[in-house]
């Protein structure tokens, strides 16, 4: 894909990542996991500190090879039960029905078919299992969708197909899940860039 593509974008995106105002949203959604969980777009592996014990084995998958080099070095000895995959979010290469947990923090927007993605966390989750999840996405007021619709071309270019404008909360439900909890509103920065879905869902 390019030498931008697969050595400067993971790099851009552990940075911004690193944010201390994203910890607090790290920490409600990946504490709430437990069983066997599996991590769509693990990254550098940023969300590790904040599982708890009830997490049996931890399942990481992501597409970008520098990006999970980065989780290895930095996992904890002690999380013996980890497991990284590279690999896509359409395809994930686990059985139905196989997993307790599925967290998913600030990825969504960049996933290439993000409902076929989300299909595909539905068929590995148990029938008891649940979504966590943290994402950026479509905002509620006119002014500020028009921006997203604007910026999000140039944007996806420069972060590695990172959408602005996706209906985070529509294309969830359209998936097949319900949701438990759904927080929705502004975090401090740009409007067009921070307006934030969390929270939980279960497959119907």
């Amino acid at each position: 894909m390019g030498f931008y593509h697969d050595q400067i974008i993971p790099l851009l995106i552990d940075l911004s990542m690193r944010q201390q105002k994203l910890v607090a949203y790290r920490e409600r959604a990946t504490s709430a996991a437990d069983g066997r969980v599996l991590e769509i777009g693990i990254g550098s592996g940023l969300n590790l500190p904040f599982y708890s014990r009830q997490v049996e084995r931890l399942i990481g998958i992501d597409p970008s090879p520098k990006l999970l080099s980065m989780v290895r070095r930095k996992s904890p000895p002690d999380l013996k039960s980890l497991q990284l995959i590279e690999g896509s979010a359409e395809a994930i290469p686990l059985e139905a029905n196989s997993v307790d947990t599925v967290v998913t923090t600030w990825t969504l927007c960049s996933i290439p078919d993000v409902a076929c993605a989300l299909s595909e966390m539905h068929r590995v989750l148990k029938p008891t299992g649940r979504l966590l999840f943290v994402e950026h996405g479509r905002a509620p007021d006119l002014n500020v969708r028009r921006w997203q619709d604007r910026l999000t071309p140039a944007w996806r270019c420069l972060g590695g197909g990172c959408h602005l404008n996706r209906a985070i909360q529509t294309l969830i439900e359209d998936a097949g899940f319900r949701f438990e909890r759904l927080e929705t509103g502004y975090m401090r920065g740009p409007k067009a860039l921070t307006f934030m879905y969390e929270g939980s869902a279960r497959p119907q």
